[in-house]
């Protein structure tokens, strides 16, 4: 597994990514077992866009096939949204890393994360 050396960046591109969430386990970010990148994970917001009913939300990074839970069935409350990760607390995704997540409810949460591809 190749990490980039990230202070000598040969290539740098700016991404969202969004996605409707349901009871099914569902990457929403990975990086590749031979990609030659790092992923730099700057935001995810989970939002409920349901008008009166309370979602829980689970995500899950998973590194060496391993999860580990940032947020456990976690309640998002209707038509408010849930900051998971942030500019205070980025998250790096190194090759073969990714991130899943698990909603109580199908298609009342929606995903936006913004990362970085950094090789």
């Amino acid at each position: 597994m190749t990490i980039p050396n990230i202070f000598s960046v040969g290539g740098l591109y700016y991404k969202t990514f969004a996605q409707n969430l349901t009871t099914n386990e569902s990457i929403i970010l990975t990086n590749g077992p031979a990609s030659n990148q790092v992923l730099q994970l700057q935001s995810m917001i989970i939002s409920n866009v349901d008008g009166t009913d309370s979602a829980d939300v689970t995500v899950i990074l998973y590194k060496n096939g391993t999860g580990y839970k940032i947020v456990n069935n976690t309640p998002v409350f209707p038509k408010s949204s849930l900051v998971v990760v942030s500019k205070d607390n980025q998250v790096y995704l190194e090759e073969g890393d990714h991130f899943s997540v698990i909603a109580s409810a199908d298609n009342d949460l929606q995903a936006i994360c913004s990362y970085q591809e950094i090789s």
